[in-house]
């Protein structure tokens, strides 16, 4: 005999399994993707090594320390976009560069970043590199973009769902505004994302998000 709880149950169960197969898939097709990616875009990724050795000292590549899932450090792999030990810079800020920043968490207009550097953040190449991320699992192709420790303070009590699943390379935030929209609003598409993510919004985000990149909606 059936009764309420029992098909609540059952309705778990499934949820449960067709989570699973979600995540299967999605692991799958960031694996695919991520390879197809990194082949296909090796002589892109050459030009822009060159580009940023011969426009300013030090490596081509960046290691942002920032929060993976359930807390973990996660080192995310970046084009270096600013002048070599640009964190010492930070020393410099003025009282208003200082207020920006710790609201933020970031500066509009940047000293630090390189001629090469505004280039590739203006058209999100600066990220490419997180190919890698997601092919060795600690990323996602979508998601809720990884952030640092002491952003976590502005999810609040969503901190612990923000953390329970894989930061991504693009999310429901980039695909609608990106620097666009306040923080408030971020976290908002976050937790919207979490609670709704499956393979046809996923598939809706990667071309809401070359729409964005192309038409450089958001990008600073």
């Amino acid at each position: 005999m059936y009764t309420e709880k029992t098909d609540r149950m059952v309705e778990t169960i499934h949820l449960g399994i067709r989570r699973k197969m979600y995540l299967t898939f999605k692991r799958v097709f960031d694996i695919g993707m991520s390879l197809m990616g990194l082949l296909f875009l090796l002589p892109l990724f050459l030009i822009i090594m060159l580009a940023i050795k011969i426009d300013s000292k030090g490596p081509c590549f960046f290691v942002h320390k920032r929060m993976g899932k359930n807390g973990k450090p996660l080192g995310v792999f970046k084009f270096r976009t600013m002048v070599d030990h640009a964190e010492d810079m930070l020393k410099q800020l003025t009282p208003e560069q200082e207020k920006e920043f710790k609201e933020k968490f970031k500066l509009d207009n940047d000293f630090r970043v390189t001629r090469v550097g505004k280039v590739l953040r203006k058209t999100s190449l600066d990220e490419l590199p997180q190919l890698f991320n997601i092919l060795l699992g600690n990323m996602t192709l979508i998601g809720p973009r990884p952030v640092i420790e002491e952003e976590l303070e502005k999810y609040g009590k969503n901190k612990e769902k923000f953390l329970s699943v894989t930061p991504g390379l693009t999310g429901y935030w980039q695909a609608n505004g990106r620097s666009n929209t306040t923080y408030e609003e971020r976290v908002e598409m976050d937790m919207y994302y979490i609670d709704h993510m499956n393979v046809f919004l996923d598939i809706k985000i990667i071309f809401q998000t070359i729409r964005s990149v192309l038409k450089k909606e958001g990008a600073k």
